[in-house]
């Protein structure tokens, strides 16, 4: 069971994620600034440079976008050509070009964007142009993937990719035919949009924090709800009936005299969470460093002294790490390479062990990781992608 805390304060809407009763995200949106990841622009090249393989778009924000040429060819792999062009062979400058970014700007980095345009829905993907169906990888009876896979290809047209959402397991054909087709609209406007409005200019805005957790991974047949604002919940609600309807979805306003964060404990947890110095509940202790290439996370015993021998309790205390790091890079929404020093073990079975924690204590993780295994020096090595800055800590209201 989810439950999801929402504050709704005058400068920012601050969101708590709750999984059986333990925090597990937390996410901020100012008003007065909301990311572009998902937005779609007609952008105009600014610069080519052949060297980088990239070209600059400019996309009306402070600082141009950044465009790969990896993000330029065809998005089916099977039809790109087998050498890569030129990407002054395909981009001048003064050329205007529609662009999605799915990467917001970054210190002194503008946005990355991409011609592999993506919509997503409720039920799946919308890929206008992939040319493929593909099907989540966390479904994992055969027989229904390829039941989705069917519903797929039957569905989409011959240059439409779809790909069907952890989501869209037992879900009926129809409701998945409605999404694509609400999909679709959306795509079709945004072309129309395109061809009458002058670049730069947006063409269309991704949806809010609020909104998007509620496509991603709300359930209404089992997930809570709970606000401290009633006109931010009633525009929940209308938009849960749109796309879930029929549904009665457990939504309800806080009324408590105490603010919502502090009723729930979350406060506490937020500020335990985020400081350098983590410490686990066995007694020992991770600290957490943000460099501008990655984060490092070192583990230590620190008062830990529960094992028979120095090798248990050492297994013991990164067994514990495991865990809470997991929990830890989903909560502050770490991205980019991550290093974890654990503390030694000479036992490989322990090393295993550890590494098994890791990989199953992400389960639940939605964004895209890699865990790359030990390093020669013992270290362990992630990566996780990087879509927007990492969370920072905002109580201040």
């Amino acid at each position: 069971m989810k439950r999801m805390i929402v504050h709704c304060g005058p400068d920012s809407t601050q969101m708590a994620l709750l999984e059986d009763g333990r925090l597990v995200e937390y996410a901020a949106e100012s008003s007065q600034k909301r990311g572009l990841v998902g937005s779609f622009f007609k952008g105009k090249v600014v610069n080519v440079v052949p060297g980088m393989q990239a070209a600059f778009v400019d996309i009306g924000q402070k600082k141009n976008a950044f465009l790969y040429i990896d993000d330029l060819l065809h998005p089916h792999l099977e039809k790109q050509p087998r050498q890569k062009p030129l990407i002054s062979s395909l981009l001048k400058p003064g050329q205007e070009l529609v662009v999605q970014v799915v990467k917001d700007a970054f210190g002194n980095k503008g946005a990355r964007v991409t011609t592999h345009y993506s919509l997503p829905g409720r039920w799946l993907v919308y890929m206008p142009t992939a040319g493929y169906v593909a099907v989540s990888k966390k479904i994992g009876l055969e027989e229904e993937r390829a039941r989705l896979r069917t519903i797929g290809e039957e569905l989409r047209d011959e240059e439409e990719g779809l790909i069907l959402r952890t989501v869209a397991e037992n879900a009926e054909p129809e409701a998945i035919a409605e999404d694509l087709g609400m999909l679709r609209e959306r795509w079709h406007h945004i072309q129309r949009k395109a061809e009458d409005v002058r670049a730069p200019s947006l063409l269309h805005h991704d949806l809010g924090m609020l909104q998007r957790l509620m496509r991603d991974i709300y359930s209404p047949e089992t997930d809570e709800l709970i606000m401290d604002c009633r006109e931010q919940l009633e525009q929940t609600t209308a938009f849960l009936d749109t796309m879930l309807p029929g549904k009665s979805p457990k939504l309800m306003v806080y009324g408590g005299e105490e603010g919502l964060f502090e009723h729930y404990g979350i406060r506490q947890q937020l500020e335990k969470d985020f400081q350098r110095k983590i410490w686990l509940p066995g007694g020992g202790y991770i600290v957490w460093d943000n460099t501008e290439a990655m984060t490092v996370i070192d583990v230590n015993t620190g008062r830990f002294t529960g094992g028979q021998t120095l090798e248990e309790t050492v297994f013991q205390t990164n067994m514990e790490a495991a865990q809470e790091i997991a929990r830890l890079v989903r909560l502050r929404d770490a991205g980019g390479i991550i290093i974890v020093d654990f503390i030694d073990m000479d036992r490989e079975e322990h090393q295993n062990a550890v590494l098994d924690m890791l990989e199953s204590s992400l389960e639940g993780d939605r964004t895209q990781h890699h865990i790359l295994g030990w390093t020669k020096l013992g270290l362990l090595e992630m990566t996780r992608k990087r879509v927007r800055e990492e969370n920072v800590l905002l109580l201040s209201e």
